[in-house]
């Protein structure tokens, strides 16, 4: 990659804007939260809002976990999230919304070039038909009891297949054959947002003023008494109740002992997941070939086709050139400019090197190999859809999870994830103080 910030990792190339956190956070909460993403932020939210003590512990020296905002030449640049899906039903709009926050609609219409020209009229027509084709397919064949791969319900969609099919695992995190197909059909948003100034950085402002730890790692919980004890790097912290909401694949690796072990249903819940890949290579091209902001560019037609690319975000020359699972799987154990140059190599087989000559790589993520995320997000195998509700359970009605992995209808996202923690601390709310309970939000 170009330039010393894609030399080294994102926690060091590049600091966010910290928000303070003038509460003092107790060392005898009524509830710990582990975490201080999107969904740990949502729990403390309502918690505080309900009059409860919260301690929030985060392993990072950062808040945010996978919706980070970075500012690079001067303009602010998410790293992670960067979608506000299914606008009607995502919590982060309508909060959003309600604190007047500077949220803007994602154009639908895309740009779309075939060899390094733009597409005709009916080139466009034949493609949307194509994904039409197959969004009905494997919305019928959901509808079955039985399980199966997405792959399997996908129709003949002639030479646009390997296209649609390629788009659909990007967004599903891995390849179709790998994805259940009861849980597909939750990923078909409509109605999407972006806002400016970065999805990381509207997180960050969501979490002023809560009683947050950094740099505080959760090694243990023991539950065998009453209420819970969390073992961290800074020391014990005791709390009536627990809210977890780490990462699956992160918990996968037993990052967090629990004594007594969970129980089995719970623990085969955890371990039922496999972890999805999205990446970003962040392009700064200021004569790219793509007209107007936010829009989602298809190039087909080339031996190599980018399976996502995403073209001057918020009117500016940066662009996200996007990893699945196999494009990333392949660059692994390569040298760290890697995934620069084979941005490079396809843009330019489909443009051509005068095209790219003022193109630079910025940067590129890497969740699936950072510690305390270890993947994009949790995808759900073909036959294990219900785990999802299993961890929703509370366990010993001490313990609660929460996050993307766990919500039906918004899995991957940062408001699926805000979602879910909104839900687990109504949970909490009840169990500790029902005369408490206030509505989400």
């Amino acid at each position: 990659m170009n330039g010393p910030s894609a030399r080294r990792g994102v926690e060091e190339a590049v600091k966010p804007a910290e928000p303070t956190f003038p509460r003092t956070p107790s060392d005898v909460p009524d509830v710990a939260i582990v975490g201080a993403g999107s969904a740990g932020i949502a729990a403390a939210r309502r918690l505080v809002a309900a009059g409860l003590s919260v301690t929030v512990l985060e392993a990072r020296s950062r808040i945010g976990g996978r919706t980070v905002t970075v500012p690079l030449k001067a303009h602010p640049v998410d790293l992670g999230a960067h979608w506000l899906h299914a606008g009607p039903i995502n919590p982060l709009v309508r909060l959003g919304r309600e604190r007047g926050e500077p949220l803007r609609r994602a154009p639908v219409e895309g740009h779309l070039f075939v060899r390094g020209r733009k597409g005709s009229r009916a080139d466009r027509a034949a493609l949307d038909a194509a994904f039409d084709r197959a969004d009905r397919a494997m919305s019928q064949e959901a509808r079955r009891r039985e399980d199966q791969p997405a792959a399997r319900a996908l129709p003949p969609m002639g030479p646009h297949g390997r296209r649609v099919a390629k788009v659909h695992g990007l967004v599903s995190g891995r390849p179709l054959d790998e994805v259940s197909l009861h849980d597909f059909p939750s990923m078909e948003y409509a109605d999407n947002l972006f806002i400016a100034g970065g999805l990381g950085a509207y997180v960050a402002r969501l979490a002023r003023a809560l009683p947050i730890r950094l740099n505080t790692p959760v090694r243990a919980v023991d539950w065998s008494g009453e209420g819970v004890r969390l073992e961290t790097a800074e020391g014990t912290l005791r709390a009536r109740a627990v809210i977890v909401t780490a990462p699956m694949a992160v918990l996968q690796r037993d990052a967090i002992r629990f004594a007594p072990a969970l129980p089995p249903a719970v623990r085969d819940a955890i371990h039922g997941f496999t972890p999805g890949v999205y990446e970003h290579v962040v392009l700064h091209w200021p004569d790219s070939p793509f007209d107007g902001p936010d829009r989602l560019a298809s190039l087909v037609g080339g031996h190599r086709e980018p399976p996502g690319l995403l073209t001057r975000i918020d009117g500016t020359p940066f662009h996200f050139f996007e990893l699945d699972q196999p494009a990333a799987a392949r660059l692994d154990g390569r040298d760290p400019h890697a995934p620069a140059r084979f941005a490079r190599a396809v843009l330019a087989e489909h443009f051509g090197h005068r095209a790219i000559r003022n193109l630079s790589v910025s940067l590129g993520t890497a969740w699936r190999h950072d510690p305390w995320s270890r993947a994009s997000w949790a995808v759900v195998p073909p036959g294990s859809y219900a785990i999802r509700d299993t961890l929703k359970a509370p366990v010993g009605e001490r313990i609660w999870f929460a996050g993307e992995a766990l919500s039906r209808a918004q899995w991957g996202t940062a408001g699926g994830a805000w979602e879910e923690g909104e839900r687990a601390a109504g949970e909490v709310i009840g169990r500790l103080s029902p005369a408490h309970v206030v509505p989400a939000g």
